[in-house]
């Protein structure tokens, strides 16, 4: 990954706390990168024993939650960083935030995950499980290696992507609504499908969340709740 250019500054321990913090970020971001991959499989193919590890997995998570909070806190009250050094613990700030809520919806799609192994599979579903999982998951993946190399374009592309896993995941919600009153036996399994393509949905939303924090990190404007559109046309201005 490329050496944070927002943190060059003569006192060394500014540079190592601002570098810490940055690499305890992408850390974390690994970490809930593969909870989202583990997640899935574990769904998908009925893995109890890695739906338990995924699950297991929360804590480490909010132990570096905490942990960068800690360090932005020690930066904000000791340093009192001004303009892009600013702007990188907040953007940090809040991609922890985000990350977190990833991981807590990973845990729960684990935890879909072990009922479907205990009741027996769905019926439907899990055709979109997989197409929507790894939409995401590439969402994710590429946010955070926007974050690693302040890449605005990138980030871009990442809000732009969750547009498109909206209508895949209305779409589904549809299909698999009529299916159950179609057959109201498989109710309870399907129902295990539909939570796990929500907490698909809101990765997604928080994958974008993070892309607007890269872009305000690189470019000083927030683009939060407005259309890719708009962002573009900020980002021209």
């Amino acid at each position: 990954m490329d050496r944070m250019h927002f943190g060059e500054h003569s006192s060394t321990q500014f540079n190592e706390a601002l570098e810490s913090i940055r690499n305890h970020l992408m850390e974390m971001g690994g970490l809930v990168e593969k909870q989202v991959v583990d997640a899935l499989q574990a769904l998908l193919q009925a893995d109890s024993a890695l739906a338990e590890k995924v699950i297991e997995t929360e804590d480490r998570v909010d132990n570096l939650e905490i942990l960068i909070d800690e360090q932005c806190t020690k930066v904000l009250a000791l340093r009192q960083p001004a303009a892009s050094d600013l702007r990188l613990i907040i953007a940090v700030s809040k991609a922890v935030s985000d990350l977190e809520r990833i991981g807590d919806e990973s845990a729960k799609i684990a935890r879909m995950g072990l009922q479907l192994a205990e009741e027996g599979e769905s019926p439907r579903g899990y055709v979109e499980v997989r197409h929507i999982g790894n939409h995401v998951r590439n969402m994710l993946r590429d946010a955070l290696d926007a974050f690693a190399r302040f890449d605005a374009q990138k980030a871009l592309a990442v809000a732009a992507e969750d547009k498109e896993v909206d209508l895949e995941y209305r779409s589904a919600m549809r299909s698999l609504v009529t299916f159950m009153m179609e057959d109201p036996r498989a109710i309870s399994r399907v129902l295990n499908i539909i939570w796990s393509l929500r907490a698909l949905e809101r990765i997604g939303d928080h994958a974008r969340n993070i892309g607007e924090q890269v872009i305000y990190l690189v470019e000083g404007k927030d683009v939060r709740h407005i259309s890719i559109d708009e962002i573009e046309k900020k980002l021209k201005e």
